[in-house]
């Protein structure tokens, strides 16, 4: 799973990891031709040479392992003139194939230094779309986790992001359909308009509008008429929620995603709105427009934001993971806990493994101004 958390510095990792092989591959090379004077002149141990090369070529890159390959090569030579056999048909063979063999991991080693430097560019990139979501904004504590479906790409097709204005908080949660890195754009897309126009002024149905009308002209007019089908299809689903800073309140905008949950005074609530939109992209089909619902959201309150990801994850019979169900025993964990008990649990679950993007906010109100304070029912209109 994987979370947002600081690192060790990347590079002295690498550093260390690189001498290790290298030191590993220089002893077994050396080895050969020591190892060859002590065992009869019937066996002979050049095949194991090819095997340094292997690791040079897998972890430490081209160059080191055509330098390996090298030496290899003289390592084999020399534990042949030990044996007085250099131009026997047996070491020439051994040689031959020594080399062949060597010239091949290179290149693979070429192509996997390729596949990796891609895969960076991709990250840097991808890292820079899906900024870390602050640990506090106002008066709102904020924990999250995020995991793409791609093995080795940080980002996907779900998305969250955090705006303040100069009153309130603003979230946005959304899932681009489809999934991994064939995502990357739509939720850039999608990000762009928010971070553009969250921090506004303007009251929340004309913020989920700009969203729409952002989407829709990003994911659909942009696609010629050959792929008018294709781009229909596309749409994202979002939650999108305000917290204003100085009222016991959390404003909720659902254009076709999962419903929050609310955790209050023990008991576990999903927070239904009472219009729901259609998702973004397809806002053709609202009637209306945009109609926040408004629940009490006192503090101490929490809320917990998430994808399919998480409810659509199977166990090895094929049964969904039953987020509301495991809620129930969490109803008094912190945003950080909470976060970190639930991704633990959801492996647990999915034995067969996770096979979608997955994204996880959790929210506490934290403060609020005496006077402000009000007892409410879970959801006011």
């Amino acid at each position: 799973m994987h979370t947002w958390h600081r690192h060790p510095p990347l590079r002295k990792t690498v550093n260390i990891r690189e001498r290790a092989w290298t030191a590993t591959a220089a002893v077994l090379i050396a080895l050969v031709p020591v190892v060859d004077l002590c065992v009869p002149s019937g066996i002979h141990l050049a095949h194991a040479l090819i095997l340094p090369v292997a690791m040079a070529a897998v972890f430490l890159g081209p160059r080191r392992a055509t330098l390996t390959a090298g030496f290899a090569v003289l390592a084999l030579v020399a534990a042949a003139a030990e044996g007085m056999s250099l131009t026997s048909e047996n070491v020439l063979l051994q040689l031959g194939c020594l080399v062949g063999l060597s010239a091949l991991l290179v290149v693979i080693s070429r192509l996997l230094e390729r596949r990796r430097h891609d895969l960076a560019g991709l990250r840097r990139v991808s890292e820079a779309v899906l900024r870390p979501l602050p640990q506090r904004a106002g008066p709102v504590s904020i924990a999250s986790a995020y995991r793409a479906a791609d093995i080795g790409t940080p980002v996907g097709g779900d998305l969250y992001a955090v705006a303040r204005t100069a009153d309130s908080t603003r979230l946005l949660i959304g899932d681009v359909r489809g999934k991994g890195s064939g995502s990357v754009g739509d939720t850039e897309l999608v990000l762009g308009a928010f971070r553009a126009a969250a921090h506004r002024q303007s009251p929340l149905p004309e913020l989920v509008a700009s969203l729409e009308g952002s989407v829709r002209w990003g994911m659909n007019e942009h696609w010629d008429a050959t792929r008018a089908a294709e781009s229909a299809e596309r749409f994202v689903t979002a939650a999108i929620i305000e917290i204003p800073d100085e009222e016991p309140y959390v404003h909720v905008v659902s254009c076709g995603h999962l419903p929050p949950l609310l955790f209050h005074q023990g008991a576990v609530i999903p927070l239904d709105t009472v219009e729901p939109a259609p998702p973004l992209g397809l806002g053709a089909l609202a009637e209306g427009g945009y109609t926040p619902t408004t629940f009490a959201f006192a503090p101490g309150d929490r809320l917990l934001l998430y994808t399919d990801g998480v409810t659509e994850a199977r166990n090895g019979k094929g049964t969904f993971y039953p987020l509301l169900e495991r809620a129930a025993a969490w109803a008094h964990h912190h945003p950080g806990s909470l976060v970190e008990t639930l991704t633990a649990d959801l492996r647990a679950h999915a034995t067969t493994g996770l096979n979608d993007d997955m994204a996880v906010v959790a929210l506490q109100r934290d403060e609020l101004p005496a006077r402000d304070l009000a007892e409410g029912l879970i959801a006011v209109r």
